[in-house]
């Protein structure tokens, strides 16, 4: 059996690969907490490096993660935005175990990334949007009309289009499964106009793929 000692030297040593040393805390949940307390201490590296180990649990055992679902919307807060991109990814896969509806009760703070925190973190939201509304399709159409409000964006129109060429990929990937797929065609076709080449790209294939 793994030692707490030994996966504390792995982390900051961080010479093995991450998928191995998760696959060690799935089978030994007892050493979890040596990984959560790494977030907070040592340096960036180490920390980052624990967040993309505890990712990794959360893709593969989102269970063993779960208990400590208070312990990563705490991390919403975190001032270090790679640990929040991380943060994001996390939370998202935790929604396939959601008993307690947590990731309801903090829908707003979830999604208000998108409009007041960075690029990347906005990017994250929206590409792991698919895993929430596959697990919670009680939240499918909040979700939906929270991200089409990005077309709301006026201060920066750059941001504004590539965000909306995420949407039109969330989209994509999500679209069996959403209800009101009128107003998926409609709001992808409006993207046709857009000026970013890219998220109009996006949208032409969209269109191909969806739309009869």
């Amino acid at each position: 059996m793994v030692t707490r000692e030994e996966i504390m030297a792995e982390i900051d040593q961080m010479e093995d690969f991450p998928g191995n040393i998760a696959e060690d805390i799935i089978n030994n949940p007892q050493l979890l907490p040596v990984v959560l307390d790494k977030i907070y201490s040592g340096s960036n590296k180490v920390k980052f490096d624990s967040a993309t180990i505890l990712r990794v649990i959360s893709r593969k055992s989102p269970e063993t993660l779960y208990p400590y679902i208070d312990f990563f919307i705490g991390l919403l807060d975190n001032k270090n935005k790679l640990n929040m991109w991380n943060t994001i990814e996390i939370i998202a896969n935790l929604s396939a175990v959601d008993s307690q509806d947590k990731i309801n009760d903090i829908f707003d703070r979830f999604y208000d990334t998108v409009f007041n925190d960075s690029m990347a973190a906005a990017v994250h939201v929206i590409d792991n949007s698919w895993k929430i509304v596959k697990s919670k399709p009680e939240l499918q159409e909040k979700i939906v009309d929270r991200l089409m409000e990005i077309e709301k964006i006026s201060e920066n129109k750059k941001r504004q289009n590539i965000l909306l060429g995420h949407v039109i990929l969330f989209f994509n990937k999500s679209f069996s499964e959403i209800e009101d797929k009128n107003k998926i065609i409609s709001f992808v076709k409006r993207q046709l106009n857009n000026p970013r080449n890219a998220t109009k790209v996006k949208a032409e294939r969209f269109l191909r793929k969806h739309s009869n």
